[in-house]
């Protein structure tokens, strides 16, 4: 756990304080209120401290009963380790978590590793997925926190479109106003 760990010192406080600066306040209370909204959990929404994030979340269940509020049933009730507050419970169900999150469409580059949360290692990289499971959310019909996501734009051209297009020549391939390497010369008489 993270009280039982010692502090951080050289490189590696530094490395710490930089990734502890990426963490947003603001950011953190409109989660935990996009997380109370869709779970119906009263916590506290008005504390965006890393401190009030991380015991918020630390076991693991109400990110579980997030995930189960977005689509129901994606992390079965009887895995969701609601009792014990032993560390590998606990860190079972921010596992079980990390799993539904990818499957909703998370991207990997975005999910945290366990210990970022448990033991409070690296908080933005938590605010980053939830933020980004938060952007998804407005897929499975709920609300969704930031902006919404692009949806792909496929277009199919027929053969005769494809070939129309090869008869178009672009502006790269012809006339450049008089500019060569040595620069724009047009109008100018040759230097000798």
């Amino acid at each position: 756990m993270a009280e039982n760990r010692a502090g951080k010192a050289g490189f590696a406080a530094e490395a710490k304080a930089k990734m502890d600066s990426k963490y947003d306040p603001v950011l953190a209370c409109d989660l935990l209120q996009w997380i109370s909204d869709l779970t119906g959990a009263e916590i506290n929404t008005e504390d965006g401290s890393m401190d009030n994030s991380y015991n918020t979340l630390r076991d693991g269940v109400l990110l579980c009963n997030l995930i189960n509020s977005i689509q129901e049933g994606l992390v079965p009730e009887k895995k969701i380790n609601k009792t014990s507050k032993m560390a590998f419970k606990c860190m079972e169900n921010i596992q079980l978590f990390l799993s539904a999150a990818a499957s909703l469409g998370v991207p990997d580059h975005e999910l945290f590793q366990t210990v970022d949360l448990w033991e409070m290692q690296n908080m933005s990289s938590v605010q980053m997925c939830l933020q980004s499971l938060a952007r998804k959310a407005s897929k499975y019909g709920k609300p969704s926190l930031g902006p919404k996501e692009s949806e792909g734009n496929r277009r199919s051209f027929t053969d005769e479109q494809l070939k129309a297009g090869e008869s178009v020549i672009g502006l790269q391939y012809g006339y450049n106003k008089g500019a060569t390497q040595s620069g724009i010369n047009f109008g100018n008489t040759r230097h000798m």
